[in-house]
């Protein structure tokens, strides 16, 4: 009788050890739980080597890399192959740190599967290539290609069954799970995988399936069961950013996942914004950042806002301001882009501060105020540009200089080059070298009319120059007007 309690006892306290582990790994929010990372072939970099640096540059974890196209081919066109170009790749993503979280065989969203007899020998290609670039242990496989009444036709049902069994235990013999993307429901995507009879063989889900289908992602999810999915497309069909979708509840999704005890990849496969949706940073840069925000902790920026101590209001209107330069780089939403307008608001607030303290002193001397001013300008003139080129290259440090000018270099010279024709290059040479010489003292102005007033003084030596070439301004001016009227613009 007391082997029996000493039993009990010792029973109920494995179920209670059981339930606390169960509770705290559903309750486990570490970055390593949920990972966050684009498809490839949604960013343009299909198999490109230069999707491991735009990963990391929108904050990425990780990449679904796509085998390539298949089309007509027999095999995937796929670079990974080759042995030398495999190491290369798994070399790159390892000094970024980026991760390949799963293999994609994207061509079967257009190829059927049941009329690729070598449907097994793709799958084995596709497994070869998660070895190569890093031990990957979920591939991705879309069914769109076999049409959309295959589930309901038992022919056609039953030939994709055998072969996702085939590939499944291909899969499973190998360490891995093949994830199939369906049209279907939890219900549905169940009965499928009872089919399918191999644990090889998981649901690759995807969140635009659902939301098409006016399913409850939630309720969908505790039905399938976290053990039944691999990895997740947590996007819908582009339309508006996932922050600003009001058709799926993402904290919700987390928390429903938290309770499941499910863990793994979230990829963004589309929702990008129908009026930017060739940007691919500014799109997937907001994607990534608001799934890393609602599933873990995003990383705090390295360079912080020197906000303390201002009236909130002013703080909003220069990081609007700010931000204008880093949508130009579409990288707004991006780590880099994060520090990129840090520093440049922060250049802001230094010139408010500047001028602010000069304005003060003024008030009793007006000579030591502004020699104060030029001095302190001059020092840290040089620094904004060797703080942004620590994310930015001298192109893009540029094109943060034109936005807080107003663009006014490209607008003068264009205007210059397009009024006088015959220009020479030298003379070309000679104006834009003034006009980005106007705008590195326009970017320390206290304003926009003193910005102005800046460009003003080297429009006025660019004149003069042109005049001292032989150049008739009055008559170019003229003619020029002319040739704009005849073309239908204005002046």
């Amino acid at each position: 009788m007391m082997e029996m309690k000493k039993a009990s006892v010792l029973l109920l306290f494995m179920l209670y050890v059981e339930c606390v582990m169960t509770f705290a790994w559903a309750q486990d929010n570490s970055p390593s739980r949920y990972q966050v990372g684009v498809c490839d072939w949604m960013v343009l970099k299909r198999q490109k080597l230069g999707e491991f640096e735009l990963a990391k540059q929108l904050g990425c974890d990780g990449i679904e890399m796509d085998m390539g196209s298949l089309g007509q081919r027999e095999m995937f066109d796929n670079k990974i192959r080759d042995p030398q170009e495999a190491a290369i790749f798994k070399r790159t993503a390892d000094s970024l740190g980026i991760k390949v979280g799963a293999v994609a065989m994207s061509g079967f969203y257009a190829q059927d599967l049941t009329k690729r007899d070598n449907y097994l020998a793709l799958a084995e290609d596709c497994f070869d290539t998660m070895d190569k670039v890093g031990n990957v242990e979920v591939a991705f496989l879309p069914l769109g290609g076999c049409g959309n009444d295959w589930h309901t036709d038992k022919a056609k049902r039953a030939s994709i069954v055998k072969r996702l069994h085939d590939i499944g235990e291909a899969a499973k013999s190998r360490g891995k799970r093949v994830g199939i993307d369906t049209p279907l429901d939890a219900k549905g995507n169940l009965k499928l995988l009872k089919e399918i009879n191999s644990e090889g063989i998981a649901i690759f889900y995807k969140f635009q399936t659902i939301v098409e289908n006016g399913w409850d992602i939630c309720k969908d999810l505790k039905k399938l069961g976290g053990k039944n999915i691999c990895a997740i497309h947590a996007s819908n069909t582009d339309r508006v950013w996932l922050r600003n979708d009001s058709l799926i509840d993402m904290p919700a999704i987390k928390q429903t996942l938290d309770q499941m005890g499910w863990s793994g990849w979230l990829f963004v496969e589309r929702s990008r914004d129908v009026k930017m949706v060739r940007n691919v940073k500014m799109n997937y840069g907001n994607n990534v950042r608001y799934l890393k925000e609602t599933f873990n902790f995003y990383p705090t920026p390295d360079i912080v806002l020197d906000s303390i101590g201002r009236e909130p209001s002013y703080v909003n209107t220069i990081i609007g301001r700010a931000q204008k330069a880093t949508d130009e780089l579409g990288i707004t939403w991006t780590p880099m882009g994060q520090n990129v307008q840090n520093i440049i608001a922060n250049r802001y607030f230094k010139l408010n501060d500047i001028y602010a303290e000069r304005d003060s002193i003024k008030k009793s001397d007006k000579q030591l105020a502004d020699a104060l001013c030029d001095s302190k300008l001059y020092r840290s003139h040089f620094g904004f540009d060797a703080d942004l080129s620590t994310y930015l290259n001298p192109q893009e440090i540029e094109r943060v200089k034109d936005v807080m000018t107003f663009h006014v270099v490209k607008v003068t010279y264009d205007a210059q080059c397009d009024m006088i024709p015959t220009l020479k290059e030298e003379e070309k040479a000679q104006i834009l070298t003034w006009l980005k010489e106007a705008r590195e003292l326009a970017i320390d102005a206290e304003s926009s009319k003193k910005k102005h007033e800046v460009f003003g003084k080297y429009k006025g030596r660019i004149n003069n120059y042109l005049s001292k070439r032989g150049y008739d301004l009055n008559k170019e001016r003229e003619e020029w007007y002319k040739r704009v009227k005849a073309r239908g613009g204005e002046l």
